[in-house]
């Protein structure tokens, strides 16, 4: 049956992960015959709290999609406002983005407004529960948002036992971050380094996304003054804008001597530009301290290119060990250990591997699991699920 639906989140004209996601999840309902909206923000964040250049993209809106930005996070008339306007808008389902406690306040704000009309489901999509770094008031703003909720998906086992600390008894799903599979293309390896000026005889792994503290880019950066690593000649391609100061990540490279090593292009990679970046690869690497999930995984799913993950979060559920790629502890030393293993191996090894798994993650089995908590079906006794 078709419904009317909103999504309410980060979409165009802001930028990053989160706006690409609700954007493939509005087409997704459409394409599935659904009226799926979107409701953004007026104002995300306030320049002060902003890491990085622009919370803006400059590229075109996405096609074919209706998007209202009206919800300022700092002004809570805006709340009240976006609140009366969906609940006299009676929406069948709204589906919900949460990813920081600081947006708490206003999205558990408005959702409440919209309960009061006794028709709209609630489906949270929850990317953490508890962040990757912490401030006061976290708890007391998931709290208040998480109760304005009908049910959950997650996408990783952490993210789902975190959730169970707050909330044991709503329906949760845990469903596999879908591949983007919107932005453009697999070209060759040989046509997308020449699009980005990079040798094509060299050796290149890539770092990709946002940088900050937790994703642990200064222990891959120590990983590279590994022995092994330099007389194999491997070039790192960092890709990606420093949401902290760069400073600290700019004196290791240079106190390490590995500014012949390192291929910096440290600006936010738009749309267009990504494909480009990934098909350039031999394989991808996330260091990470801290992990729930990642949207860089389903991008190496989806252009096929092999993973070195460390062992934290959900990482090493998404990324089957020597079959998608390798799994090591967050430390330098193990680190290199396995990009050397990556090479020995070959990038060849792993597509074969890359191409059955990619398969599980699908927009419509994230579509299904979000119908079926809303319309309060495919629940165990304690209310979790796994697709």
């Amino acid at each position: 049956m078709k419904q009317r639906i909103v999504i309410i989140g980060p979409a165009h004209p802001l930028r990053g992960g989160l706006a690409t996601f609700n954007q493939r999840l509005a087409t997704a309902f459409n394409s599935g015959g659904d009226h799926c909206t979107i409701v953004s923000f007026s104002l995300q964040y306030p320049s002060l709290l902003f890491p990085g250049k622009t919370q803006y993209a400059t590229d075109a809106a996405p096609e074919g999609l209706t998007i209202e930005p009206l919800i300022n996070s700092v002004d809570p008339y805006s709340w009240l406002k976006v609140g009366h306007y969906l609940r006299k808008l009676k929406p069948d389902l709204i589906v919900v983005r949460y990813w920081i406690p600081f947006m708490g306040p206003a999205l558990g704000t408005v959702l409440r407004l919209v309960k009061r009309n006794k028709h709209t489901k609630i489906i949270c999509i929850a990317d953490n529960i508890i962040p990757h770094e912490r401030r006061p008031g976290d708890n007391t703003f998931t709290r208040y948002f998480l109760k304005a909720c009908d049910g959950f998906v997650t996408m990783s086992d952490k993210v789902l036992a975190d959730l169970r600390k707050f909330e044991r008894s709503k329906p949760a799903q845990l469903v596999q971050h879908p591949l983007y599979d919107n932005f453009g293309t697999i070209v060759t390896k040989e046509a997308a380094r020449a699009h980005l000026g990079l040798n094509n005889n060299d050796k290149i792994i890539l770092f990709f996304g946002f940088i900050r503290k937790y994703k642990g880019l200064d222990l891959l950066l120590q990983a590279m003054t590994d022995a092994e690593l330099q007389k194999q000649n491997i070039k790192l391609l960092i890709a990606g804008e420093f949401y902290e100061d760069e400073r600290d990540y700019l004196q290791i490279i240079k106190r390490e001597r590995l500014e012949e090593a390192i291929i910096l292009r440290n600006h936010f990679i738009a749309d267009n530009d990504v494909k480009w970046y990934l098909c350039a690869a031999d394989a991808v690497i996330q260091p990470y301290r801290a992990a729930t999930q990642s949207g860089v995984t389903p991008l190496a799913y989806y252009f096929e290119k092999p993973m070195v993950v460390t062992n934290v979060g959900g990482l090493p559920d998404l990324v089957p060990h020597l079959k998608c790629g390798i799994v090591c502890e967050p430390q330098p030393a193990a680190i290199a250990a396995a990009i050397v293993r990556f090479y020995k191996l070959g990038e060849a090894y792993f597509i074969p591997h890359l191409q059955t798994e990619k398969l599980k993650y699908s927009w419509t089995n994230l579509v299904t699991a979000i119908k079926e908590l809303a319309a309060g079906g495919n629940q165990t006794a304690n209310g979790t699920t796994t697709q």
